[in-house]
């Protein structure tokens, strides 16, 4: 199993030139590559494949006078930068084929963007130097703030500069899955915006609404910005007060969410919870509030955790009747509005507390779920996503000879037996 070790790094200030060298290298190649197939697309003509864009994107580029500065940064760089181009395209075309989300097209790269992204590889002979500094090629020694230890060697680290300034590096490291001791315990989770999350035991933990409390100190920080020029110096330090407000926010709510997803994994065996809807969610008028509360990224916390140390998790389906029926005789009496908290069972009468009732629910249907659920279902693992995104993706080996330009498209899907037409009606 795969996982994300991400450390700050704090380099100096001929550092901090290198990387902002090699982060504008690995821009140019990246937007020259997208030109050069946009343009054989619109031309008509087959895309180049991956070994000629290398070619003329980065090998050529580098004798030609207004690009002879490509050659001051690492070739691995250069080359991830067009792995990446490579991986847009693919999920692009994945996307409109159905094999999964659909995403748009490879966007050009701007300077100005608020994320910026460089890989190594094994290939660029990075390493970790005795006295706990990152070593570089062609940028040098980085002093990393390491709050633990690697549990083996890493196969890539990339270097992220985020909207505020601030530089990480993020290892890819191999990890062995490590059971915890069982325990009896399953929990059902039922995830709100008042409590946070709301537990089968009763147990209610409350939302740190950290986007409403830094509310005050953001709409000041924003006037500001907007009574700088634009393109000023001034403008500029404004942008990355806002920014860093906007990390402190972001780093506190993930602070948040790893502690309570530890505890939960740690002391339950069997966690359920409900797959919610949260695009539909924040286009409501509590969009704010869906985004400040951050479900999505917290299910995913428990996810991994639960596949790392040995614990079953479980999703349910959105459209389960959690609020609508009764944990206790298991009566339905229908939907309630948000504003009625507790209730009383017509057919049992137990007074029930809503958000309690549904995580008993939850977890009841999690259970129903692991029983009908087929043995080879169980035994199969998908994937786990990485804590934090990483600007990168897998080699172009397995990339599919058309998705390249290099043959034709796969024969399409055959279509349904054709049966009689309906004649269409037409109404007057």
């Amino acid at each position: 199993m795969q996982l994300r070790y991400v450390f700050r790094l704090d380099p100096g200030p001929a550092q901090c030139e290198a990387l902002a060298r090699a982060f504008g290298c690995a821009r140019v190649v990246f937007n020259d590559g997208l030109r050069a197939r946009e343009g054989a697309r619109a031309a008509g003509v087959p895309m180049p494949s991956m070994a000629e864009l290398s070619r003329t994107v980065i090998t050529e580029a580098k004798r030609a006078p207004g690009r002879a500065w490509l050659g001051e940064v690492s070739a691995v760089v250069l080359q991830q930068s067009l792995r990446d181009l490579d991986a847009a395209y693919r999920n692009f075309f994945a996307g409109l084929r159905g094999d999964r989300a659909r995403v748009g097209p490879p966007r050009l790269k701007s300077r100005k963007d608020a994320r910026q992204a460089v890989r190594f590889t094994a290939n660029a002979r990075w390493s970790i130097t005795p006295t706990g500094r990152l070593r570089l090629p062609k940028i040098g020694d980085i002093r990393v703030r390491w709050s633990r230890a690697l549990p083996s060697t890493p196969s890539s680290v990339t270097i992220i500069k985020d909207a505020a300034g601030r530089i990480f590096a993020s290892f890819v490291v191999e990890t062995t899955e490590t059971s915890l001791p069982e325990t009896g315990a399953e929990v059902g989770i039922d995830l709100g915006l008042a409590h946070f999350a709301v537990l089968s035991d009763g147990t209610k933990h409350t939302s740190p609404r950290l986007l409403r409390r830094a509310e005050k100190k953001l709409k000041k920080l924003q006037k500001e910005l907007s009574r700088k020029r634009k393109g000023s110096s001034n403008r500029v330090k404004a942008r990355l007060k806002v920014a860093r407000q906007h990390a402190k926010v972001a780093d506190a709510r993930r602070e948040f969410h790893h502690q309570l997803s530890t505890r939960i994994i740690r002391e339950n065996q069997a966690v359920a919870v409900e797959d919610l809807a949260v695009r539909g969610l924040v286009r409501t008028r509590m969009a704010k509030s869906v985004h400040d509360a951050g479900w999505s990224s917290f299910i995913s916390m428990l996810e991994y955790k639960a596949r790392l140390y040995g614990r079953v998790f479980t999703r349910i389906g959105r459209f389960e009747p959690t609020s609508q029926v009764c944990s206790a005789c298991g009566v339905k009496d229908g939907p309630k509005p948000l504003h009625v908290r507790t209730w009383t069972c017509a057919a049992c009468g137990t007074v029930l507390d809503r958000d309690v009732n549904a995580a008993c629910n939850i977890l009841a249907a999690g259970r129903a779920e692991r029983l009908n659920a087929p043995q080879s279902a169980e035994k199969t693992r998908t994937p786990v996503p990485a804590p934090r995104e990483e600007a990168g993706s897998t080699g172009s080996q397995s990339q599919p000879q058309w998705a390249a330009g290099r043959g034709p498209p796969p024969p399409p899907r055959p279509e349904r037996r054709a049966g009689r037409k309906k004649t269409p009606q037409v109404r007057v």
